[in-house]
C-alpha cells in the first residue's frame, strides 16, 4: 500500500505538481495553503490496488471518495458475470413465473412535463434586466418540451 507522503497513513490521491501520495487530511491541509496550490489537479488512487484512477478534481479541500482503476472495475466484472452466470442458471426456472407477474409494474415509462416544474427565479437590475427577460422567455419555451423516463430493475 502506498503511504503518505507527510504522515505515512494510506495514500488516497496523488498530486501530479507536487509529485506526491497523500492521505485526505494532508491533501485538505496542503491544497488549502493558498488559492495557487487549490488549482492543482488530483488524481484519486483505487481503493483496491491504489493506482491512478480516471477521476481527476482541483480545489482546496476534496471530501474523501472512493475510486477504482478500470483494471479493478474490469476485473470485478468478470468476476460478477461469471459467479451470476452459475447463479442464474439455477434460478432461471423460479423466476419466470414471478418474472411475468412483475414485468407489468416494473418497467413502465412515466412522461415528466417541464411546465410542472418553477421556472428559474428571475431578477432584475438595470444592467441585467434584458439578459434576464431572455432566459426567462427562454425557460418559457422549453416548458413545452416533455421528457420520459423509463425505470427498470436489474440483477
Amino acid at each position: 500500500m502506498k503511504k503518505c507522503e507527510l504522515c505515512n497513513s494510506i495514500a488516497r490521491m496523488f498530486c501530479e505538481s507536487d509529485q506526491a501520495s497523500l492521505c485526505w487530511q494532508c491533501d485538505a491541509k496542503v491544497h488549502s495553503a493558498n488559492f495557487l496550490v487549490a488549482k492543482h489537479s488530483r488524481t484519486l488512487l483505487c481503493q483496491s490496488c491504489q493506482a491512478l484512477t480516471p477521476w481527476t478534481g482541483s480545489g482546496p479541500k476534496l471530501g474523501p471518495t472512493l475510486s477504482f482503476c478500470e483494471s479493478c472495475v474490469h476485473e470485478n466484472t468478470n468476476y460478477n458475470n461469471d459467479t451470476d452466470e452459475d447463479d442464474e442458471d439455477e434460478e432461471d426456472d423460479e423466476d419466470d413465473e414471478e418474472d411475468e407477474e412483475e414485468d407489468d409494474g416494473e418497467n413502465q415509462v412515466v412522461p415528466l412535463s417541464s411546465s410542472s416544474l418553477a421556472p428559474p427565479q428571475v431578477t432584475s437590475s438595470s444592467s441585467s434586466e434584458e439578459s434576464s427577460a431572455r432566459l426567462f422567455n427562454g425557460a418559457e419555451s422549453s416548458r413545452k418540451s416533455r421528457f420520459s423516463i423509463s425505470w427498470s430493475r436489474t440483477r
